[in-house]
């Protein structure tokens, strides 16, 4: 495999590259930073395995129509479609099932946070799979980073009348899902995902996510089930258009410019908008145990993201 776009994604970025990833990183950023408190309150009449199967129905669709509005070409290669099933499976099955079913045990502003840490599988599959090096200040960085995020956890454990193995299940779920997300973008850094139109890559893994979530879910919770409320319809609709079609195009092509480590630095960004939203419309109790683990977590993420530029 040609390493040489990896070793480049080492470099500082040029400035037109800079300005040409600003805008779609800023507007991801705002976007997935604000999903975590849609997901939870589509949490409830609906099992979330139909939740997760509605909002990637409506983002094929939408996928579509961009395709037929570009005149991008759909038809791909059976080369491509090893590449295709592992994006849909990972990232629009496994990681959306496990983050829904994850908000049903802890808050979204928490979920949001352990999801800071995709920075770190990223990394370390980078290394793996497309020999990207790691540098220390990387590896220092990312431990106080776990640290941070084992005081978090701390504190979860100790609120009144918090259960505990609820906790744990939501915390593992989450972190399952990290991993599984972040095969995903690795598999976005290989050339053999350049080589396919992008638009053409995000189409069909969502018909393959969709088709897979459908089949989980009514193999596990049964018939369709549907909310009429108009606030699920608006939910489902935020999350697969603007969040799912509009966020994952702009995710993809950031991660084909700039590489999945480097892309991944918004998930250290989302977090302060996600627990902000959840302490306000949710009621997240800070202690200090809870605030020392969120600056720990912060601080770890800045020094490895520092390690990686350097």
């Amino acid at each position: 495999m040609n390493a040489e776009p990896q070793i480049a994604s080492e470099l500082p970025l040029p400035g037109r590259v800079r300005a040409h990833v600003l805008i779609p990183f800023m507007i991801i950023t705002l976007i997935w930073g604000s999903t975590w408190l849609v997901i939870r309150d589509q949490l409830g009449v609906v099992p979330s395995m139909w939740s997760v199967a509605y909002r990637f129905i409506t983002a094929s669709v939408v996928m579509f129509a961009v395709a037929a509005v570009t005149r991008t070409p759909l038809r791909v290669g059976r080369e491509a479609w090893p590449l295709i099933l592992l994006v849909g499976l990972t990232q629009f099955v496994i990681n959306f099932n496990l983050v829904y079913r994850a908000e049903a045990y802890v808050t979204s502003g928490l979920v949001a946070v352990i999801f800071a840490l995709l920075l770190v599988p990223n990394a370390i599959l980078a290394r793996i799979f497309l020999k990207q090096g790691l540098s220390m200040p990387f590896l220092l960085g990312s431990i106080v980073a776990m640290g941070g995020i084992g005081l978090l956890f701390a504190h979860e454990l100790k609120l009144d009348g918090a259960d505990n193995g609820a906790v744990l299940t939501g915390i593992g779920l989450s972190l399952v899902s990290v991993c599984s997300a972040s095969i995903a973008n690795v598999a976005q850094a290989t050339e053999r995902a350049r080589s396919i139109p992008i638009i053409a890559l995000i189409a069909w893994s969502m018909v393959v996510g969709a088709a897979a979530d459908a089949a989980i879910a009514f193999a596990t919770a049964g018939p369709p089930v549907f909310d009429p409320r108009p606030g699920y319809i608006a939910g489902i609709l935020y999350l697969g258009v603007i969040a799912s079609a509009l966020a994952f195009l702009l995710y993809y092509r950031i991660i084909r410019e700039i590489g999945a480590a480097r892309a991944a630095y918004s998930s250290v960004l989302i977090p302060v908008i996600a627990m902000a939203l959840s302490t306000i419309f949710e009621g997240y109790r800070w202690s200090v145990t809870a605030a020392l683990g969120g600056a720990l977590t912060f601080v770890g993420l800045v020094l490895a993201l520092r390690g990686r530029r350097a």
